[in-house]
Order: structure tokens, then sequence, then C-alpha cells
């Protein structure tokens, strides 16, 4: 069983989409789904690009985590730095390097496939792969970039692995990229790393629709 245990692509039947909201990163659709003897039913859900999650990991044992202000929940929330896939044509690795340089002044000369995502399967159709980044080296101050918006006043830290998993198992970090990100690294490193993907691994995900860049 082990070995055959995997998610099964394959979309049912769409018999009319609605578009009931364009947003500036995302889009919210009303798709008619033909479940057959189930009968037809309605579901509403985020358009979403895709997003990358970047666990960078010193030779100390350290992970580089951001504190960032999140809007819907209300918090500033200790996170891996991440992105959005709003790059066309920018292949998923690529998009890490960019924001692990834009949000933590950082560069890695390793880069490996820890996990692959989603986030909320019911209600968006928002995939991550979670990257592993080791070999680990800081941007130039004078080649680093002018972080805006939210990200103008993010905190950046290092902190030992074993004090992050504890702070997601003791409920004090929540987001989703640092749980799924954090217990995956914890796993690999008890492991050896010997489990690790390579960076461009297959990735099943629906196709972005939406490019802002």
């Amino acid at each position: 069983m082990a070995d055959t245990l995997a998610d099964v692509p394959g979309s049912r039947p769409v018999l009319a989409t609605h578009e009931r909201f364009q947003g500036h990163v995302w889009d919210v659709a009303s798709d008619e789904v033909d479940l057959g003897e189930s009968g037809v039913v309605t579901r509403d859900y985020l358009r979403h690009t895709g997003a990358v999650v970047i666990i960078a990991l010193d030779d100390q044992d350290r992970v580089y985590l951001v504190r960032q202000y999140r809007h819907p929940v209300g918090a500033e929330c200790w996170e891996p730095p991440a992105g959005l896939l709003d790059v066309g044509g920018e292949a998923p690795v690529d998009a890490a390097r960019r924001e692990l340089h834009e949000e933590a002044d950082l560069t890695a000369d390793q880069w490996h496939t820890l996990v692959d995502y989603c986030p909320s399967g019911g209600s968006s159709s928002e995939t991550v792969r979670v990257f592993l980044a080791r070999g680990i080296a800081s941007v130039a101050e004078a080649d680093r970039h002018e972080r805006r918006d939210e990200e103008r006043d993010m905190i950046g830290a290092w902190v030992p692995v074993d004090d992050a998993v504890e702070a997601v198992m003791d409920g004090r970090i929540r987001s989703s990229s640092a749980v799924a990100g954090l217990l995956s690294a914890d796993r690999a490193r008890r492991d050896g790393f010997a489990t690790l993907r390579v960076a461009d691994a297959p990735w099943t995900r629906p196709e972005a629709t939406r490019l802002q860049r």
C-alpha cells in the first residue's frame, strides 16, 4: 500500500465557469462540475498561481525565518521566505532563488525539492513547492532588493531547527508554509537528507491562469 499511496490526477467535467471576482493577485470562480451519478454541483474556489517556499538551512542547523504581517489572519507570522509563481516562463526553482534573494538577502548553491502540498484543496487551486536551500551566502549590500508594502518591515532571524519545530508543535507558529516546511525539513535532516528529490522533480499542479509580471 505504501508504494501505491498517491493522489490521482484528473478533474471532473466542468459544464460552465462563472468569473465571480478578479483581484490584483488571484481570482474567484464558480464551476458547475459534473460528478456523474452524484449529479452536478457548483463549487466556488480561489484561482491561484501557485507558490514556492524556501527552507534555507545553514551549516549550524539553523533555518532562516521572516516575520511578516498577514492581514487576513491579523497577525505578524513567522514564516520561511516564500513567493508567488507569477512570472511567466520562470521555473519554480528560479522563483525560489529570486524570493530568497528578495526576502532574505541570501543565495544558495544547493537546491532540492523538500515537499509539495495543497494548502486548501477544497477552496483554492493553490499548490506549493517547498525547496531546501543549502550552501548559504549573503547578498552584497549594494545588490539587495528594496522591500515594499508588508515586506518593508519584515524581521528576519536564524533560528535553530529544533526550536522552530518546537514552536510549530506548541502552536506558536501557525503558517502553513512554516508547518509543512519545518516538519519536512526536520524529517529530511533526521534521514541524513537521503530522501530529497531533485530541484526540478515532477510536480502535478493546475496550470497558472494569472501572471502579474
